[in-house]
């Protein structure tokens, strides 16, 4: 499918680089290989969302206060 699409002239040029290395004539395989990658860690970062939220409440209140004591002293530690 054919789109337009305004680009940053340094974009382009990057591209054009990257298609002239790989022997492309353009850079439609480059665009659609950075919209795949982005699509996936996008449902990747949706997906450990979700199942962060499915653990919300699993700890009682005295082993969360006592998590939360714990991060704050290792904290302390840090440089």
């Amino acid at each position: 499918m054919r789109t337009t699409l305004e680009l940053k002239s340094g974009h382009r040029a990057e591209l054009l680089k990257l298609a002239a290395e790989r022997g492309d004539k353009g850079f439609s395989n480059l665009v659609g290989e950075a919209l795949d990658l982005y699509f996936n860690a996008r449902a990747e970062k949706w997906k450990r969302a979700q199942q962060a939220l499915k653990l919300q409440g699993s700890l009682s209140a005295s082993d969360a206060e006592s998590l939360t004591r714990s991060i704050a002293k290792l904290r302390e530690t840090w440089r």
